[in-house]
């Protein structure tokens, strides 16, 4: 049977392992295959910060023509190598007493990158001293890594490898030449330790996933030196950036350095390639893989065969990954952009495709994006409980493109009821579902913080762009995270297609008003990029365009040229945008017109300043069908009467604990016997549900007054703020 190594190419996240092999491995667990797994970016990495590994580096330059500050750093180079094993060691497991010793004295040689550290008291004064450590031994890292690029390898990047080359790279030409040019000394270190990983054990197969640009290079020169090393394994290329980038691939000369390509869903087609490895599958009988024959690149896609299901594709299985070697940095001290570099997140998803899948800018027409088939949530838990248990860790990051809210609301709850302490964060849409109640039970389960595509803050574009939503929906919903203490971060775009001068500078406005009424943690702008499987890419018409350029092409086919005929000169505004955006980050430059933001002539906006703030007045209506759960700890309850005029009314007393306070309620007594009867049948334990409908029926039949009087009365946001959620 066979036997496979799984591996990640340099260089993705420093933090925390990419997940695509251990979801392989997961399956392959299920089926009975032998397999492996490494992140030679990780190894990569602890091989050249160390004190062995810089000395190599340091050995293997020659300083010629070099800028000061890489001049600077030579001078300074053992200084550079005799820090480096406590650096990385503190970054791996930081402790307060190394801390003092990082921020306090002169322990860390500095170059240009500390240049940025003035403000270290305001960034990190109230995040704490084993973050300004990380954050000092970060620039120290940087700093090193610019030297690296500058004399020894143009190529390296902490969290991409020759990113250039595999950008957008519509022939094979340029990557062929490179791969025919003698190894970079950053070459033959991944190499060497790639070469270790194939020592372990005698394989059959190795699969490399390749998710972004950045690892195609680091993948090409492992098979190539599989080829001249090992030419009896069998290579084999997934992930990302093949599924959105290779799907017409034509070059026969990528098969010098690969076997096979597959697309989409690796479970079925890694499994079927197993078999055609021990013989048993004939190679038609291969799924949706690319091979060479007779020196021409020939697709199987084998429609006869079906995707594996969710529920079997098995839990994530990180066994073989060094997690102990993963190091958390922290470049910017915003909170919720340390998340993607800080701390270690085990990767799950919590359904295959998107819910929505309607957005015309994404890759809805592509499989990942396309089929929609949603985990159970129990199934979710069972999962992350395996997880747990296999690596000691229980932060969770939900990858999928964007989380269904219902199905979060059945995990938060599976989460509270088997009472497991975890963290976990996602990414989502900004729908009308995540009510206020909604946000404060996720944030029970453990959810720390969300991220979501706001796109273009213009209602104009929002529909062009079928997100489904729209700049009041999105005020809310915010609103409704950052009051449950729940991080919120935006994506945005500008250019798209026909977006004037206007809309771009009113989006900006809106960003403004999120930033000012404090509803957004992060942001990040980003110009928008035409892919060939979007509903852009594919009806240009339809959006007013002409596509120029990046079709056809032999080895790359997703990134698209395009002329915008209708729409502003959108590159012109990138450099003023992210400027505005960083200073609202840190809450400064509100008072400033956005419009002097750039340094051309742009339209004032026509948005009101308060126009944001009209939306949360607006109050949300509580659906018939909404789930009645009581979270909290059952009241105590004592009878009275009080004297009204000449009449007794008979009162009750219902005192209710939190863990950090005690709410008083003094309500009629018939309105306290109609709430101890209906509390303990809602609490979130019981297997019973039971919906507006059935409270406002029973409210009514016990006449008790209208029920929409008491859902906006002040005994019913008590009993909220103590334990009742409607979702």
């Amino acid at each position: 049977m066979s036997k496979i190594l799984l591996v990640t190419p340099p260089l993705t996240q420093l933090n925390t392992p990419y997940p695509a092999t251990a979801y392989l491995k997961g399956y392959l667990n299920t089926i009975g295959v032998d397999s492996r797994q490494c992140d030679l970016g990780i190894e990569l990495i602890n091989e050249m910060f160390s004190k062995e590994g810089l000395q190599r580096i340091f050995d293997h330059v020659e300083i010629d023509e070099a800028s000061e500050d890489a001049l600077r750093l030579w001078a300074l180079k053992n200084a550079y190598i005799s820090v480096i094993d406590e650096v990385i060691a503190f970054l791996q497991h930081p402790t307060t007493e190394q801390s003092y010793l990082i921020c306090n004295t002169d322990f860390l040689p500095q170059g240009s990158r500390f240049a940025q550290v003035d403000d270290l008291d305001w960034l990190f004064g109230s995040m704490g001293l084993i973050d300004q450590a990380k954050h000092l031994c970060t620039l120290f890292l940087e700093d090193l890594g610019d030297f690296i690029t500058e004399v020894v390898d143009p190529h390296f990047g902490f969290s991409r490898y020759a990113e250039r080359l595999g950008r957008s790279a519509t022939t094979f030409d340029d990557l062929y030449e490179a791969l025919n040019s003698p190894l970079s000394l950053i070459d033959k270190m991944m190499l060497e330790l790639f070469g270790q990983q194939l020592s372990q054990a005698e394989f059959d197969l190795v699969s490399i996933s390749i998710p972004f640009p950045g690892n195609l290079f680091g993948a090409l020169r492992i098979g190539q030196w599989l080829k001249q090393h090992h030419p009896t394994i069998k290579i084999n290329w997934g992930g990302g950036f093949v599924n959105t980038e290779l799907r017409s691939v034509s070059d026969p000369r990528v098969f010098e350095f690969v076997d096979f390509i597959t697309l989409d869903d690796g479970e079925r087609p890694l499994q079927l390639l197993c078999e055609h490895l021990d013989g048993k599958l004939e190679l038609q009988g291969l799924l949706r893989t690319f091979v060479l024959q007779n020196n021409e690149v020939v697709y199987i896609k084998n429609e006869k065969q079906n995707d594996v299901l969710q529920k079997e594709v098995g839990t994530p299985d990180y066994r073989g990954l060094p997690l102990d070697k993963y190091i958390s940095v922290v470049e910017v001290a915003n909170p919720m952009f340390r998340l993607w570099s800080d701390g270690r997140w085990l990767k799950l998803t919590l359904a295959h495709g998107c819910y929505w899948g309607k957005c015309t800018f994404c890759d809805g027409s592509l499989d990942y994006i396309g089929r929609y088939e949603p985990n159970k949530a129990a199934d979710i838990v069972d999962r992350m409980e395996q997880m747990m248990k296999q690596t000691g860790l229980n932060g969770f990051h939900f990858v999928d493109e964007a989380a269904p809210p219902m199905l979060l609301r059945e995990v938060a709850l599976e989460l509270l009821r088997r009472k497991l302490k975890v963290t976990w964060w996602t990414n989502i849409r900004f729908e009308k579902s995540f009510t206020a109640d909604l946000c404060m039970l996720l944030k029970m389960s453990g959810c720390i913080a969300v991220s979501g595509g706001l796109e273009v803050a213009s209602d104009r574009i929002l529909k062009l762009i079928n997100k489904g939503v729209d700049i009041a929906q999105v005020t809310k919903v915010t609103s409704h995270f950052k009051q449950a203490g729940i991080m919120v971060h935006a994506y945005l775009m500008y250019g798209f297609p026909t977006q004037t001068a206007q809309e771009t500078i009113d989006s900006l406005e809106v960003v403004r008003q999120l930033f000012e009424l404090d509803l957004l943690t992060s942001a990040f702008w980003h110009q928008f990029a035409m892919t060939a499987h979007s509903d852009v890419g594919l009806h240009p018409d339809k959006y007013q365009i002409q596509i120029t350029g990046g079709q056809n092409g032999s080895f790359a086919n997703n990134d698209l040229f395009h002329a915008d005929p209708k729409g502003a000169p959108h590159e012109i505004f990138g450099e003023g945008l992210k400027k505005a955006l960083y200073n609202y980050m840190h809450g400064v430059g509100f008072d400033w017109p956005v419009d002097e933001w750039f340094e051309f002539k742009t339209p004032k906006t026509l948005l009101p300043p308060n126009y944001l703030q009209l939306f949360l007045k607006e109050a949300t209506a509580i659906k018939e069908t909404a789930r009645w759960i009581w979270m909290g700890v059952l009241p105590t309850c004592s009878f009275y009467q009080k004297k009204k005029g000449k009449k007794l009314v008979e009162m009750a007393e219902l005192i209710i604990y939190t863990k950090t306070e005690t709410f008083t309620i003094h309500i009629k007594k018939n309105l306290a016997e109609w709430l101890l009867n209906w509390l303990p049948q809602l609490v979130f334990s019981s297997e019973s549900v039971f919906k507006t409908a059935d409270l406002r029926s029973s409210f009514e039949e016990n006449q008790l007054g209208r029920f929409d009087i008491f859902l906006n009365s002040y005994t019913c946001k008590q009993l909220k703020e103590a334990g009742l959620m409607i979702l």
